[in-house]
């Protein structure tokens, strides 16, 4: 049975800087080699014309790495996709749609996401539905990978401050 859950995180910039860095290609590719996969590539990013992106990227964590609880359900490398598309800013705010995926494995994870703020500070807010298709241990894994989203969304908030902070000084 998919697991929902509901996550927020804030950041230390503008509603146009976090927007304008998701908009921006050196910030993709920067965030996906600092974010401790063993491979990863950024598939596809497309500015489009009324300021929204597209954006698919892929990591890959090696299985040594795994926790023991990743190796009940895939054996091997873990190649995780995952595809963002990210509306325009409209009147201080900006809404995404994110799907994820494990390559050669039952686990889905589809999401909506809202960017708004007020003057120096910007609010992320997330919800996502996990779905493992694996039985007895699927709502196991949902719980692992929900905690590995907040995890996650921390992360890339404490990445994306600091990228705001050296390029837009």
């Amino acid at each position: 049975m998919p697991r929902s859950f509901d996550m927020a995180t804030d950041y230390s910039g503008t509603v146009e800087q976090v927007h304008a860095a998701l908009c921006d290609e050196l910030y993709w590719q920067a965030r996906l080699a600092a974010s401790g996969a063993d491979e990863w590539k950024l598939d596809a990013f497309t500015v489009g014309h009324d300021g929204g992106v597209d954006v698919v990227t892929t990591q890959v964590l090696r299985a040594e790495r795994l926790p023991g609880v990743v190796h009940q359900f895939h054996h091997g490398d873990l190649e995780i996709r995952r595809a963002e598309t990210w509306t325009a800013l409209c009147d201080g705010t900006a809404e995404a749609s994110i799907a994820g995926s494990i390559v050669r494995a039952p686990v889905t994870l589809n999401g909506e996401a809202r960017l708004f703020g007020r003057t120096a500070w910007t609010r992320l807010e997330f919800r996502a539905v996990v779905d493992v298709h694996i039985p007895l241990v699927g709502g196991k894994m949902e719980k692992f990978i929900g905690k590995q989203l907040i995890t996650l969304l921390n992360t890339e908030q404490e990445f994306t401050t600091r990228w705001i902070a050296a390029n837009h000084a």
